[in-house]
């Protein structure tokens, strides 16, 4: 196989794939759109990133025996490769135990790093904390709030390896659940008669929430909520950043 043909062929076929929905009637806004094509718009250079080693910070342990989380985070927040697996010691980068003081201190924060560095347990860790600390079964005591349902789905995987593995079959001592519009009425009955700790939605949901008469469970159970987390806070264009807005 000749990679270079290859290359020229798909961008040869992308680019008249494209172009063949362009109708410019202006010649002035044509000239300038086809000079952009010809210099290369719809194949920008390739982008070269490099993962940074981030640098460790104190470990949960460090922070239980500090009194900065609760002391089952120990057992929670660890390593795990299958359901009765206790783990091994979850290593926390700097910007994560920075994260969880600041959370530990009731302050809002906005993290931004880069990709792989643990976003997602800047926050999951305080929540947990939180629940623990208050005790499950108080109502919905987080929300966290994800641009696409994938990526609700995905978190809910990766709740399950610290919050399922290693303790009995429904012996979790938080509970969490995903409420996107995608979930069978059975399952939306059950989050709206008893919600969980944490509930795990996308943009569009809680406006939707505040607006139907069926959901009015869901907000009751939500006057005390102590964390709210936007996850991927990207800049959004047209209908979809209209939404988010």
């Amino acid at each position: 196989m000749d990679v270079f043909s290859l290359r020229k062929s798909l961008i040869d076929d992308y680019s008249a794939y494209t172009q063949s929905f362009i109708r410019i009637a202006d010649d002035r806004i044509r000239e300038e759109v086809d000079r952009e094509l010809r210099e290369g718009l719809l194949r920008p250079e390739p982008l070269l990133q490099l993962n940074p080693a981030y640098e460790r910070g104190e470990s949960i342990e460090e922070l239980v025996r500090q009194g900065v989380l609760h002391v089952d985070c120990e057992r929670i927040f660890r390593l795990k490769e299958h359901d009765n697996d206790f783990g091994r010691p979850l290593p926390i980068r700097r910007h994560q135990s920075a994260a969880i003081r600041i959370a530990h201190a009731r302050r809002p924060f906005v993290l931004t790093t880069g990709t792989g560095s643990g976003k997602c347990l800047c926050y999951l860790i305080p929540i947990i904390d939180q629940v623990l600390q208050r005790g499950s079964g108080q109502g919905i005591q987080a929300i966290v709030v994800y641009p696409m349902d994938a990526l609700a789905k995905s978190q809910m995987e990766e709740l399950d390896k610290f919050l399922k593995r290693g303790f009995p079959e429904g012996g979790s001592p938080v509970t969490y659940e995903r409420y996107t519009g995608q979930e069978s009425s059975q399952a939306r009955e059950q989050i709206l008669t008893n919600a969980p700790d944490v509930l795990l939605t996308n943009y569009v949901m809680p406006e939707l929430v505040l607006t139907r008469l069926r959901d009015r469970r869901l907000v009751r159970q939500a006057r005390h909520v102590q964390f709210l987390v936007l996850d991927e806070l990207h800049t959004y264009r047209g209908r979809q950043g209209a939404g988010v807005a």
